[in-house]
């Protein structure tokens, strides 16, 4: 039997309307824009309605990546959300998502990977069950509505923050096409350096407490920059070798949106020009798990990613953790049918390029 790889068939995407600019924050922390921009490179960043929950964000995503590839709902075997602000702790925001999108013959759990990371962790769970044949589509969805985790009176996190969603269609594909190569880890060490205090069983909201604010999410930002500068490039230098494709046969490399300069930090200590690398981060934020996925879809549709394109995807954040993905981007006769076959059947039908409408580089990504 011919090996099969996972293929991402399409990418859904879904941000809120409402934008907050970094004049509105001047207005609400002791911040300016110019420090913004030249220290995070955000200029705006998206949020979520009051009554939006993460699962709303996630259907919304999951129906714009069925359109895209041109399947109906009903195809989908497996749902897996990778979101770090779940509607509650218990059950799974999977479940929220097979039921409001009225998908009551589907699996569905969640991969929670602290945020950040997860877009690769839940992205890699979701391919080995294409890989094993256990399912045939799979939707990966990472929905994030940060908002609602962050404390807008603290000035180190609140102008980084944004909320979003995106959601991957998986497929099997040939072998040597779709996603080639992974690898995932963690640095323990880092636990604390982002993270929301309170709210778990280690230490629970109480009336006492809930004023202290830790409830909401904290970072130690010289942790993480160390992390992504000290640790980050050997893990893509390995991953290049690991994976047989170096990193200068590279076509674009999809990195977390943490920050602007780590991105072009990151593309001068693996020795490739900064160009290679997409950064929406002006435009989203750092909308966490969502921001890979986001950043695919929008380099998808602008053309910077075509089939045949080497792509690098990186994500890294709380855990510490850190995961990337090789892909081969799919052409549509690449796709196979239930059971082996040619494929060709997919061609018009799951294309990642076929596109709701095309977008230019400058536009915000939208439904």
């Amino acid at each position: 039997m011919n090996a099969i790889n996972a293929g991402i068939v399409a990418i859904g995407r879904y941000v809120p309307p409402t934008v907050l600019t970094n004049a509105e924050l001047e207005t609400m922390v002791d911040t300016t824009d110019a420090w913004i921009q030249s220290r995070i490179g955000v200029q705006e960043r998206h949020i979520a309605a009051p009554e939006q929950l993460s699962s709303d964000l996630a259907v919304l995503a999951l129906s714009d990546a069925c359109r895209r590839a041109g399947i109906d709902p009903s195809e989908i075997d497996l749902v897996i959300s990778g979101s770090n602000t779940p509607d509650h702790p218990s059950p799974q925001t999977a479940c929220m998502i097979l039921r409001k999108a009225g998908l009551d013959n589907c699996v569905g759990f969640d991969v929670r990977a602290g945020g950040c990371a997860g877009s690769i962790f839940a992205l890699d769970v979701g391919a080995q069950y294409i890989t094993s044949g256990r399912y045939h589509t799979v939707a990966v969805v990472l929905a994030e509505v940060n908002s609602k985790i962050t404390n807008w009176n603290d000035r180190s996190t609140c102008v980084i923050l944004g909320d979003g969603a995106a959601c991957y269609i998986l497929r099997p594909c040939r072998d040597g096409s779709g996603i080639v190569h992974t690898t995932l880890g963690n640095e323990p060490s880092g636990y604390f350096a982002a993270y929301v205090p309170n709210g778990g069983r280690a230490q629970p909201v109480t009336p006492s407490n809930y004023h202290d604010g830790r409830q909401y999410f904290v970072m130690d930002g010289h942790a993480v920059w160390d992390f992504a500068h000290q640790d980050l490039p050997a893990v893509v230098r390995k991953v290049a070798r690991d994976s047989g494709v170096g990193l200068d046969q590279a076509d674009v490399f999809i990195t977390h949106q943490a920050n602007r300069r780590i991105i072009h930090d990151l593309m001068e200590l693996i020795g490739q020009p900064r160009d290679k690398a997409f950064v929406n981060i002006e435009r989203l934020g750092n909308t966490s798990s969502a921001s890979v996925p986001l950043a695919l879809c929008e380099a998808i549709d602008i053309g910077r990613i075509h089939p045949g394109s080497m792509v690098f995807c990186i994500g890294f954040g709380a855990g510490l953790s850190y995961g990337v993905s090789v892909m081969r981007w799919c052409a549509p006769e690449d796709f196979l049918p239930p059971h082996g076959g040619t494929g060709a059947g997919l061609a018009n039908e799951s294309s990642v390029l076929k596109t709701l409408s095309p977008m230019k580089e400058t536009e915000v990504c939208h439904v």
